[in-house]
């Protein structure tokens, strides 16, 4: 059974000359969590931020959770990172780490709620050992390493099936879409099984946070 709807702004997409005013202003008018797209320059093909800007923005004070995807190898320095400069759930790739379950427990043992990234076209096997340790499925609809990307329309079929292992799981599990979500095309995800939104462009880009933000959920609550 699907959970709340969480629409979770990428500050990827942010004015990172007034991340701090940017963040609030978006919390303000409605989102829940505040999304960070962590990159490398290795595990992907982009530099992005790292956990001082974490660590600025609760210094800031920010409050609400702070949903860290790691597209980074290997990851788990940075959960340690990350984890001290106050995230609150951080994802990674499974082909980042050499060892999924301990970088899995060194999240959680961290205080951090941990989550499973997968590519458009890394396959779910990884779920079938790991689910039942995890608190989220991240399921990228676009490929990793840059913002504004077009969603890419098999991952629903994805989003379907994964939907499915959570509801056998008989666990609170949250299943999270990140990549090229609009307001035109959130319902599909969130009738796919979707009920957490990562949204960059979509949000950051548009002239009224507040209204992007609402009509993203109205969406998500009709599919």
């Amino acid at each position: 059974m699907k959970q709340s709807t969480i629409i979770a702004p990428s500050i990827l997409s942010a004015d990172f000359a007034r991340l701090g005013r940017d963040v609030t202003e978006v919390l303000e008018a409605g989102a829940d969590w505040v999304h960070f797209d962590v990159m490398d320059n290795h595990y992907v093909p982009n530099l992005t931020i790292g956990a001082m800007v974490c660590k600025a923005l609760r210094k800031h004070g920010i409050e609400a959770p702070i949903d860290v995807h790691l597209m980074v190898e290997p990851v788990d320095e940075l959960v340690v990172q990350f984890a001290q400069a106050g995230a609150s759930l951080i994802s990674f790739h499974p082909e980042a780490s050499r060892h999924v379950d301990r970088t899995i427990q060194l999240i959680r043992e961290l205080g951090c709620r941990p989550g499973l990234a997968l590519n458009p076209s890394t396959p779910l096997g990884q779920l079938h050992w790991t689910l039942e340790k995890l608190d989220m499925v991240l399921l990228m609809s676009v490929n990793p390493g840059f913002g504004g990307q077009s969603f890419i329309p098999h991952v629903l079929e994805k989003v379907q099936k994964v939907r499915e292992m959570i509801d056998a799981s008989g666990r609170d599990i949250r299943l999270q879409v990140d990549g090229g979500v609009k307001i035109d095309n959130i319902a599909k995800s969130a009738g796919a099984g979707a009920d957490t939104f990562v949204a960059g462009s979509a949000i950051f880009g548009s002239q009224d946070y507040r209204d992007t933000i609402s009509r993203m959920k109205a969406n998500a609550a009709t599919a």
